[in-house]
């Protein structure tokens, strides 16, 4: 067999599953220096700002494309989680490496070879990076319901409110609620629709980050809040 050839695959989020990731730009160093000390041939590098815990990665979907269309690939990453964190993807990388479309996968943090113990250790960590993105979104939609149950606000405080960190909710601000309660009754009583209202608010300072008079949507939410 000739010797391989490797596409590097470098991959972040924004999201929390990836919170503690190190960087693309991290990855892509660390990746080139273990190829460099292990003679690794890099064909191709990919990388993705994405999350893998669902199918449908443009970039990485490309890449496997070029394997599954046959020829001595590897493929070298950071870690298994950086390649999948769903089934789907998961056991396309698997099926890759079972009909030797990917002659071999390397990562500097995990051990592989294409030997049925490695298959099933990657198996294994594909799993567990699916069980971790799964628990985290339960967890997460957990404390969510949690703090809807004890009534707290989930997001920052609306215009004449302020958030409280210790009691972790909202309460009036001092000057700004004076504003929304004015504004208020100055609209129950008929005296002003949204845009003049608007207008209104605006000679009182209150107008939006480019200066300019709110929104209509703005002044029916700063209503109803």
């Amino acid at each position: 067999m000739n010797k391989p050839k490797y596409f590097l695959y470098a991959r972040k989020s924004t999201e929390d599953d990836d919170r503690q990731v190190m960087s693309i730009e991290a990855q892509l160093f660390e990746l080139r220096e273990y190829a460099r000390k292990e003679n690794l041939e890099i064909l191709e590098e990919f990388q993705e700002s994405k999350s893998a815990k669902t199918p449908g990665r443009e970039i990485f979907g490309e890449m496997m494309s070029k394997i599954e269309r046959g020829g001595d690939f590897g493929i070298l990453a950071w870690h298994p989680d950086r390649l999948a964190r769903n089934s789907i993807d998961g056991g396309r990388v698997i099926y890759a490496v079972d009909t030797r479309k990917a002659v071999s996968l390397r990562f500097p943090t995990f051990w592989f070879e294409p030997t049925p113990q490695g298959l099933f250790m990657l198996q294994v960590a594909f799993g567990q990076s699916k069980y971790y993105s799964d628990n985290l979104a339960e967890n997460i939609k957990r404390g969510i319901r949690q703090k809807l149950r004890r009534g707290e606000w989930l997001n920052l405080a609306p215009f004449g409110y302020q958030n409280n960190p210790l009691k972790h909710n909202i309460e009036s601000h001092p000057t700004e609620a004076r504003i929304v309660r004015l504004a208020f009754e100055e609209y129950a009583k008929g005296s002003y629709g949204y845009e003049s209202l608007a207008q209104f608010l605006a000679d009182l300072g209150v107008v939006s980050k480019n200066g300019t008079p709110l929104a209509k949507i703005s002044i029916k939410r700063l209503l109803t809040h």
